[in-house]
């Protein structure tokens, strides 16, 4: 997973191809060890019927609706959030956003899935939520990181040379903040799908449902093979947010 860092862009090439092989190595290794206990674990019956294919495949496609609607949410509500308190007359706005959404990070991801049950009620839109709330901190956090570390100089310069305060942030201020910016929105995609297999216990579905029926009949397979297919999937939205923070970056940083 990326770590948060108002310094990306100063990253070596050997550290940038280090991060696109680090996730697909460690993906490959978990899925030869779930492969492996599929093959030779002692599975019975109750073991097969938790691992159903059909009951995987459903669950795989509920995990990703769950990382990939709650990411898209979160990258839709963070990052103009970030842009609108770099600017002029905001600082109070940015100090008590980032200070509310560390407190709801701080709270474990259980106790705020139940809160937004409390009021929402069960089903996977109540997990999308929960999920987006929980992860909303790195993507504003590095939004407003990126944003401010931009050289004023360059921006200056675009003044100087006509650009309107929109030209000078789609042309200057977020390209080059990008790298930075995906930075958070990879950890956000980290943390839902992750915390994803949660969404069981308020009606979303998902992988963890394999987990929690694993743990509650006490089949040591399926427990196993249900948590890997969530890191791998953890490990392959890593991966993708990796080729976006190297391709969208612009050219020489």
């Amino acid at each position: 997973m990326s770590t948060v860092s108002p310094n990306l862009s100063s990253r070596t090439p050997l550290s940038e191809r280090l991060d696109l092989i680090v996730s697909p190595i460690f993906a490959v290794i978990l899925g030869l060890i779930g492969t492996a206990v599929w093959l030779y674990s002692d599975i019975d019956s109750i073991t097969e019927d938790i691992l159903a294919p059909e009951k995987l495949q459903r669950q795989l496609g509920e995990t990703l609706v769950l990382g990939f609607s709650s990411s898209i949410l979160v990258i839709l509500v963070a990052i103009p959030l970030g842009i609108v308190v770099t600017r002029k007359g905001f600082p109070r706005l940015k100090n008590f956003l980032v200070d509310t959404l560390g407190l709801a990070q701080a709270l474990p991801a259980y106790g705020l899935i139940v809160i937004f049950f409390s009021f929402m009620g069960a089903g996977i839109t109540t997990v999308i939520f929960a999920l987006a709330t929980f992860s909303l901190l790195p993507v504003l956090r590095n939004t407003i990181v990126g944003l401010e570390q931009v050289d004023k100089s360059v921006i200056d310069a675009g003044r100087g040379m006509g650009y309107t305060s929109r030209q000078i942030l789609m042309k200057i201020e977020l390209p080059l903040s990008v790298e930075v910016i995906i930075a958070g929105i990879r950890t956000a995609i980290v943390i839902n799908v992750g915390m994803s297999a949660l969404a069981f216990l308020v009606g979303g579905g998902g992988l963890g449902e394999t987990i929690n029926s694993g743990l509650k009949l006490d089949r040591g397979p399926a427990i196993l093979i249900g948590a890997v297919m969530v890191a791998i999937l953890a490990l392959v939205f890593d991966f993708l947010s990796a080729l976006a923070q190297k391709y969208l970056k612009p050219k020489g940083l």
